[in-house]
Parts: structure tokens; C-alpha cells; sequence
């Protein structure tokens, strides 16, 4: 049986991630419609990550918050601790030989200074690969414990240039029946191609409560949020709406 047969699905995730969501996607039946809304491009200077890998021996601590910065970080031997925000980041790391000693359950930042909450950081030096632009939740917390943190720009999150005009071939008739968002970046990039007033059309699949957040603050409705917040849990909260809706 596949529940999703006669669904059409748009997957929002960056061209070289998309198939991990695409292929269970198509597996339950559904006719999936690729977007990749974000390219992953390099730092705009590249001299603060060199230097940091060049003295990786300095770190107590490094902080992965996304698949996307150890891509960006590479492989490297280093004695440091290693914290993840998330599942796919942790399992992502561990592929690349690093040992992980920290990830919370929830895939958020808050949890992940929580879960460091026993941690001796005063003093400690760690290191956080991370994107252009993000959130700055753990980098504040650590500082505030007495940790001397580097936050360096490992990668960018840009807009591929053929987005807009996918976007304008997607959104009409017949309208896409789901949408999936797995970053609040991939959120803030289609909103600036698709028609907002046109989206309740479509339902919304996040993968978790910080992209929730970025959705509703563009006031637009979260159906299903994953449980657990990976790919795993998107695909499963879709199959269980669509379900629920014809029991």
C-alpha cells in the first residue's frame, strides 16, 4: 500500500540533500516535485576557517549545527570534543570519523546548551563552523558560561538562479498538495519566490519547532511538524496526516 499514490509533494532542500527526503517520499507513492531553494556557496572570506582548522590542537570543543558545516569543515583529526545540533548532523559526523560526545534530543540550539549544561566551559575554547547567517543562541549561551568562543563562516546559504523560475512552473494549477521545509534559510528563500496569498493552498510539513517558527512568523498555517526532527520524522508526520484525514 502507499498512502501518498495521487499526492504531489514539493521538496524545498538543497540539490545535493533533496533525494535523502525525495526517495521515501516516492517510496509511499508520491509524485515529488524538487525546488531546491538553497545552494550552498563558500564563505565570503575564507581566511577565519583556514585559520581555525590550521589550529584545530587550541579547541576543547568543536559545535556542528548542520550537515552543511561539517561539509564545509571537512575531515580533520583533532582531540577535541564534539557536540551536534540534530540526528542527521550527529549520524553526518560519524561518517566523517568524528566521535560525538553531545546531541540533544530535540533538534534545536537551546537543547543543545542544555545538554552541555554539565559541561565545564569556563575558560574552554571551542570552535563553531557555521553559516553566513544564523542564529547566535549557542555562541551567547557558551560566552555567558565563561566559554571563549570562535564562530566562523564556514558557508553561505544563496539562492540557486533557476529557483524563481521553477517556482513560477510549480505554483499553478494544479497546486502541489504538500510543501516541505527543512531550514528556516529554505523558508525565508521561497517566500520571496512564491505567491505568499496562494500557499494555504498547499499543507506545510516542517522538520522541526525552529522552522515552525519561521513559518507561522510569515503567517502561514505548520500542518505536521517531524517527530523525531529528521527526514525520517517529516516523511512519517506527511503519511500519518494524510491517513488520519481518510480513516
Amino acid at each position: 500500500m502507499h498512502p501518498l499514490n495521487g499526492l504531489r509533494i514539493v521538496v524545498t532542500r538543497a540539490v545535493h540533500q533533496a533525494e535523502e527526503l525525495a526517495a521515501p517520499l516516492r517510496e509511499q507513492g508520491a509524485t515529488v516535485i524538487l525546488l531546491p531553494v538553497i545552494g550552498i556557496g563558500p564563505p565570503a572570506d575564507p581566511q577565519p576557517l583556514a585559520k581555525a582548522i590550521a589550529n584545530l590542537k587550541n579547541y576543547d570543543w568543536i559545535i556542528f549545527t548542520s550537515v552543511n558545516g561539517i561539509r564545509a569543515f571537512g575531515k580533520h583529526e583533532c582531540q577535541a570534543h564534539i557536540a551536534t545540533v540534530g540526528a542527521a548532523t550527529r549520524e553526518f559526523a560519524e561518517k566523517q570519523g568524528y566521535v560525538v560526545s553531545v546531541t540533544p534530543e530535540t533538534y534545536v540550539a537551546e537543547a543543545l546548551v542544555e545538554a552541555l549544561g554539565a559541561e565545564k566551559l569556563e575558560g574552554r575554547r571551542v570552535l563553531i563552523p557555521s553559516a553566513a547567517v544564523t542564529r547566535d543562541v549557542v555562541r551567547e549561551e557558551l560566552q555567558r558560561r565563561g566559554a571563549l568562543v570562535d564562530q566562523v563562516e564556514a558557508y553561505r546559504n544563496v539562492m540557486p538562479p533557476e529557483a524563481a523560475t521553477l517556482a513560477g512552473q510549480i505554483f499553478r494549477e494544479p497546486w502541489p498538495d504538500w510543501i516541505t521545509f527543512a531550514s528556516s534559510s529554505a523558508v525565508e528563500n521561497f517566500i520571496s519566490l512564491a505567491p505568499l496569498e496562494k500557499l494555504p493552498r498547499s499543507k506545510i510539513a516542517s522538520i522541526g519547532p525552529v522552522t515552525s517558527k519561521t513559518i507561522r512568523d510569515h503567517g502561514l498555517h505548520v500542518d505536521v511538524e517531524a517527530q523525531p526532527h529528521k527526514v525520517t520524522g517529516l516523511v512519517n508526520a506527511i503519511v500519518h496526516a494524510v491517513c488520519s484525514a481518510t480513516a
